[in-house]
């Protein structure tokens, strides 16, 4: 188990190079957010996941087996994992965080692009919605100057 990687895996590679190639621009490993997220997009208020499906249990995902060996050792083992991260995003959430979860099994060869093009169309989504502009209710008559689709229609005026 000392060889296992927390960070750095393939797939956070896969998934940090497709965001950086298409703009977006993150943090790793924010140590002082519950949970330390994978990625961390202050400017869309979002945190990522990247799931290895093993070490956190993917449920009804062909990546995930129990080991026939040790079982009960890897099923506490397993449940603590999915306990833990359960916590994190609960606490990120109540923080007004935005959490997404990317799992490994996701980000396989047949399924990849779909994954990734799913992942920015949300960041889009996320930053849209919380960016959006407010305009001002006018009462019928009232003009507003501040308006760009209102043009003088007299120059004179």
């Amino acid at each position: 188990m000392a060889a296992i990687r927390a960070k750095n895996t393939k797939p956070e590679i896969i998934v940090r190079k497709y965001l950086f190639s298409r703009g977006f621009r993150y943090r790793l490993y924010h140590k002082r957010l519950p949970g330390h997220p994978d990625l961390v997009m202050r400017k869309y208020r979002t945190c990522i996941f990247v799931n290895g499906c093993f070490w956190h249990g993917h449920d009804n995902c062909k990546a995930f087996k129990m080991p026939k060996t040790n079982t009960e050792f890897w099923k506490n083992k397993i449940e603590r994992n999915k306990t833990r991260d359960q916590e994190g995003l609960r606490q990120l959430a109540k923080m007004g965080w935005h959490t997404i979860v990317v799992w490994e099994c996701q980000l396989k060869p047949s399924i990849r692009v779909q994954t990734l093009s799913a992942l920015e169309y949300t960041l889009n989504s996320i930053y849209l919605k919380d960016h959006s502009i407010a305009y001002p209710d006018l009462e019928e008559g009232e003009r507003s100057e501040g308006l760009a689709a209102e043009g003088r229609m007299n120059p004179i005026e």
